[in-house]
């Protein structure tokens, strides 16, 4: 919530340049959104140019667009005990950093990654590591995502995300991804699991380091690790359930 207002977008594209996902935002409806800065499937410098972050700036301030988030590559594995990845990866997050930096974009989202057989505390502190890496300027977060948790991925358990907040010099915080939480077993299907989650999340983490939610339904069912996105209300999750996660309610353990 900011300014009375309730911020809801959709990750849109910068195909032909990041002036685009504003007009595709504001095309849709939205208030706030999500980008890539290039590709997330290959290693990129995402290469905008002043004048471009210029007038990105300038729009999205017209219209009180925002906030925004940079979504990380694919291919970043901040958990990874392979030297080349991790130095890829941490090269990488700091280019989508400062490129949050040059447009005004207040969020980096990333993935923990997989410990690829590490173990789950060597990976907990190698993403830990890459991410006292970064030169974080201020006016930027980097958040950490929920995942679904398939083969060795870590940040399926909000246990990871707290770890990393508490080991980390940065001043992180978190995006849950819905469909994510539901495949890693958060069962989020009904009003009763929702709060029950909830206060889950504030219990491990603390809902004061929620900063973003992507909002997801699951092709999959709850604690099968599946990562497969639904369109919202017609996946597992359903109607109610993503009613439940929009619509915030005290509950008897006090949070909203």
């Amino acid at each position: 919530m900011r300014s009375g207002m309730f911020r809801i977008g959709a990750h849109t594209s910068i195909a032909g340049g990041v002036l685009n996902a504003v007009d595709e935002q504001l095309e849709i409806g939205g208030n706030c959104g999500q980008v890539f800065s290039h590709s997330p499937q290959v290693w990129q410098d995402p290469d905008i140019g002043d004048d471009e972050a210029d007038e990105f700036r300038s729009v999205v301030g017209e219209h009180d667009l925002g906030p925004w988030v940079i979504h990380s590559s694919y291919l970043v594995n901040l958990c990874t005990p392979k030297e080349d990845l991790r130095e890829k990866s941490v090269e990488s997050m700091q280019q989508e950093v400062d490129a949050a930096d040059k447009l005004g974009i207040s969020y980096v989202n990333v993935h923990l990654g997989a410990h690829t057989g590490a173990g789950v505390e060597s990976g907990l502190d190698n993403a830990v590591s890459a991410l006292d890496e970064l030169d974080v300027l201020e006016g930027v977060t980097v958040l950490v995502e929920s995942d679904a948790g398939s083969g060795t991925k870590l940040g399926d358990e909000f246990e990871h995300l707290a770890a990393v907040l508490e080991r980390s010099e940065q001043d992180l915080d978190v995006c849950l991804d819905t469909a994510h939480m539901f495949a890693a077993g958060y069962d989020l299907s009904t009003p009763e699991a929702v709060d029950d989650v909830v206060a889950e999340f504030d219990d491990v983490v603390g809902l004061e380091h929620l900063e973003c939610i992507h909002l997801n339904d699951s092709k999959h069912a709850c604690g099968t690790n599946k990562d497969e996105h639904a369109h919202v209300g017609d996946g597992h999750i359903g109607e109610d359930g993503m009613r439940a996660i929009v619509t915030p309610r005290r509950h008897e353990r006090g949070t909203k």
